[in-house]
C-alpha cells in the first residue's frame, strides 16, 4: 500500500509489478487488509486515489488459498496471513517494512525482506 501513497522503493516495486517483472500472490484476507489500509491512508492523503490500483491488484494478482499454520509465526498474529499466503506459493518471498514480519525472516523457509533489499537484490539489473 505504501507504493500507492509514497515514493521510493515501494512505488518502484509497484511499478515493476505493473510491468509484470514478478507475480503478486494474495489471499482474500490480505486483500481485505489492503483495502482497510488504503481507506485509512486516503483520509490522511485525500489527493491520492487508491481505487484504480486496488482494482488492478485484484485483476492481475494470483489469488491463492492460504496454508493453515500449525502455530503462530509472528508476534502480531494478524501478520501470519502473509506467511500462510507465501507457503501456498512455491518460491515465494514476503516484501515488507513491517518489523513483525522482518524479525521472522526464514521462518518456514520464507525469505522476508525490506522493499529496498528486494529492489536492489532482485529488480535492479
Amino acid at each position: 500500500m505504501s507504493g500507492i501513497f509514497f515514493t521510493g522503493p515501494p512505488s518502484e516495486i509497484l511499478l515493476a509489478w505493473s510491468q509484470q517483472k514478478f507475480t503478486l500472490a494474495l489471499t482474500d484476507s490480505i486483500m481485505d487488509e489492503y483495502r482497510r489500509v488504503a481507506r485509512r491512508l486516503a483520509r490522511a492523503y485525500p489527493g491520492v486515489e487508491a481505487g484504480p490500483v486496488l482494482d488492478l491488484v485484484i485483476r492481475q494478482s494470483e489469488f491463492v488459498i492460504p496454508v493453515a499454520l500449525a502455530e503462530p509465526v509472528c508476534a502480531d498474529p494478524t501478520d501470519d496471513k502473509f506467511f500462510a499466503c507465501a507457503l501456498a506459493v512455491e518460491g515465494a518471498m514476503i516484501i515488507s517494512g513491517d518489523r513483525h514480519l522482518l524479525t521472522r525472516k526464514g521462518a518456514h523457509g520464507i525469505s522476508v525482506m525490506t522493499p529496498r533489499v528486494f529492489l536492489d537484490g532482485y529488480l535492479v539489473q
